[in-house]
């Protein structure tokens, strides 16, 4: 298999994105490592990769909006794996809401899960990834580059991960680790139908008519699927994608139509 031997930290490995890559890197002959807080969802996700996949899967269960906790996972999957040779940061769920009137513990929340906890564990595994000549992926998201006024706490949490994750590939190229980021646009996961039913309930809107809204806005032919951002997530991670380094990659089905 293409990754047999290497171990991927995979962050919010539980469920939607996260659970997509991890499964597809482990079908590659990948040992996968999840990061998450629910621990049902953990032990369920590591089951059906272990039944599915080439490589095995281990999870700690942890609240990486603290530094504590992404501390605990990182230790936790050196002591399982013995190294780190992917890290996959896909944790972070940012709420939509309508400014002023959002509360600031939707911009703390979402600061501390998606951006602080990519800060620290990219941190903690780096010294492995330097040794393993490594890959380091995050998943952004579109609003990094289309801010929105009813998902200002997503925009700006994406936009300062992208900006972390440019100049973590300038320090990638001194230790030669791969870096780069992914730009996911409107895809099937609970975050999504999280984000339609806040749109639903401030447009007094059903959320299938939020979602045909957003569809024809986009101007896509369908929405995202969690695997298209998995296939990706390998190609990058295998020996065919390294050239391909501190860059921000679309997969929106054509929703962004500036060239940036």
């Amino acid at each position: 298999m293409e990754l047999s031997g290497k171990t991927a930290f995979v962050s919010g490995g539980s469920k939607g994105i996260g659970f997509a890559c991890a499964k597809r890197l482990a079908t590659a002959g990948a040992n996968v490592f999840l990061a998450a807080s629910n621990e049902h969802r953990l032990r369920k996700a590591a089951a059906t990769i272990d039944s599915d996949g080439s490589g095995c899967a281990r999870y700690h269960t942890t609240d990486l909006r603290i530094l504590d906790g992404c501390n605990a996972a990182v230790r936790a999957c050196i002591e399982t794996f013995g190294g780190c040779d992917i890290f996959i940061h896909s944790a972070g769920a940012t709420r939509g809401g309508i400014f002023p009137e959002q509360p600031d513990e939707d911009m703390l929340d979402g600061f501390a899960l998606k951006f602080h906890a990519g800060v620290r564990l990219a941190r903690g595994l780096w010294p492995h990834l330097t040794r393993a000549r490594g890959t380091a992926i995050t998943i952004v998201g579109g609003f990094a580059r289309t801010p929105a006024a009813d998902f200002m706490v997503g925009g700006a949490v994406n936009a300062a991960l992208a900006n972390f994750s440019k100049a973590l590939a300038e320090k990638g190229l001194q230790d030669d680790v791969n870096v780069n980021w992914i730009h996911p646009g409107l895809t099937t996961t609970e975050r999504l139908e999280g984000i339609f039913a806040d749109r639903a309930a401030q447009q007094r809107k059903s959320r299938d008519q939020i979602e045909a809204d957003a569809v024809a806005a986009e101007g896509i032919r369908r929405l995202g699927k969690p695997e298209d951002i998995a296939e990706m997530v390998l190609f990058l991670c295998s020996p065919a994608g390294r050239h391909v380094h501190g860059t921000g990659i679309a997969i929106d089905g054509g929703g962004s139509k500036g060239y940036w």
